[in-house]
């Protein structure tokens, strides 16, 4: 999939007629920490989302399946540091954020996608993000460094921004995609505490492009996981502006199967991120089932493996405890024999087979420490059951990761 597309340096910028920024209005006590982005279309953009499965969920999330019911939008308004979850004026607020945004921008308050991330149940501020509003208007920019801005300006306990832009060719035609997102924790099982706007210059009717994003959704973002947890706040939101003068109306045709691709390879590349930079982690685990009888039940034990406490402290101390994988496999509500399961683990450093046929075979540990030292690891599961495959995406637990959830609001 990845040939098909051309990687070039940028994030939600990079398709035509899309603007970005980023500020600082003050939500976030840190001056030097941007709190307030936005994105903003040219014109009209078809437009999908889904969002958290947790049945508690930010007022923002009530205020954007409104706005999108029509499938159309124009602009995405974005606050860190504070979810707007739990609040009884919540809505309210969320719908002002929209109105004074589309008041500046002389559009719809309808055609605002919102959406928080930050501490649950604290009263948002208002006042400052209605004032930040035309500094951020008047520092949209076309350029990669104002989509680097709104991506810094959606980051919770991230450290590191996540975007992405590529293209591809359709006969003389070019179309772009480019993405943003956030997430660092409460990242399971659908999705994550995470944010992620993907623009892209082709034409996408709404309704496939909804189909479209939860396919590649269910593929990438609902595979990952760093501690078990459901956020409140989870929104992925895709708008295609239709600049390029590729349009997709059937979902059989070789331009739709294209732009699915192009479509999940963002998704996929973004949720691998996130999971890389899951909160304390020193490794990015991928759990690779193969050979399974059935697709779901592939995803299913991918991630009970990724899931599982004891595997990912095994993975931090570099530890070839197979029998943790085993553990996990065996808890996962699966129907398999045990007695065919293998299990490899890779990485930079090469290849090692710690399990065959559901039992232990001589290991070299220090060979395996070696290759868990690296700091990206595939846990291979061969189930020799079927043809089925699944990946799912994770990331070690370490002290770290109680150092930063033990003290997140201070």
């Amino acid at each position: 999939m990845e040939n098909k597309f051309k990687r070039v340096e940028g994030g939600v910028t990079y398709p035509q007629g899309f603007k970005a920024a980023g500020i600082h209005c003050g939500l976030r006590k840190n001056k030097n920490k941007k709190d307030l982005a936005l994105i903003v279309s040219d014109v009209e953009c078809s437009a999908a989302a889904i969002y958290t499965t947790n049945k508690v969920y930010g007022a923002p999330i009530t205020v954007t399946r409104e706005h999108l019911k029509d499938g159309k939008a124009r602009a995405v308004i974005v606050n860190s540091g504070n979810a707007n979850t739990c609040n009884p004026d919540g809505v309210d607020k969320a719908n002002a954020m929209c109105e004074a945004l589309a008041k500046e921008l002389g559009i719809k308050a309808s055609d605002v996608v919102v959406a928080s991330t930050g501490v649950i149940g604290a009263p948002l501020p208002l006042e400052p993000i209605v004032a930040g509003i035309p500094e951020l208007i008047a520092s949209a920019d076309y350029t990669p460094e104002a989509g680097y801005c709104a991506a810094a300006a959606i980051m919770t306990t991230d450290t590191r921004l996540k975007q992405i832009a590529i293209e591809y060719t359709v006969g003389d035609k070019t179309v772009k995609l480019g993405g943003m997102a956030k997430g660092s924790g409460m990242i399971s099982p659908n999705m994550a505490t995470m944010l992620s706007f993907v623009t892209t210059d082709a034409a996408v009717d709404s309704d496939i492009l909804q189909r479209m994003l939860k396919e590649a959704a269910d593929r990438t973002f609902n595979m990952i996981s760093v501690d078990g947890d459901t956020s409140t706040n989870d929104t992925l939101c895709v708008m295609a502006n239709g600049m390029s003068g590729v349009s997709i109306t059937d979902e059989t045709s070789m331009e739709a199967v294209l732009f699915y691709d192009a479509l999940e390879y963002i998704c996929r590349y973004l949720a691998r991120k996130m999971a890389s930079d899951g909160e304390g982690a020193t490794k990015l685990l991928e759990c690779r089932i193969r050979n399974c009888d059935d697709y779901q039940n592939a995803r299913v034990l991918a991630k009970s493996v990724i899931n599982s406490p004891l595997v990912k402290t095994a993975m931090y101390g570099a530890d070839a405890n197979w029998g943790r994988i085993l553990c996990a496999l065996g808890y996962a509500g699966v129907e398999f024999d045990p007695s065919k399961v293998e299990v490899n683990f890779i990485s930079n450093a090469g290849e090692i087979n710690v399990c065959k046929n559901g039992g232990s075979v001589i290991v070299d540990e220090d060979r395996a420490k070696e290759i868990l030292l690296e700091d990206s690891i595939i846990i291979d599961v061969d189930m020799h059951e079927g043809d089925d495959v699944a990946t799912a995406y994770g990331c070690d637990l370490s002290y770290e990761y109680v150092r930063i959830n033990g003290d997140y609001r201070s």
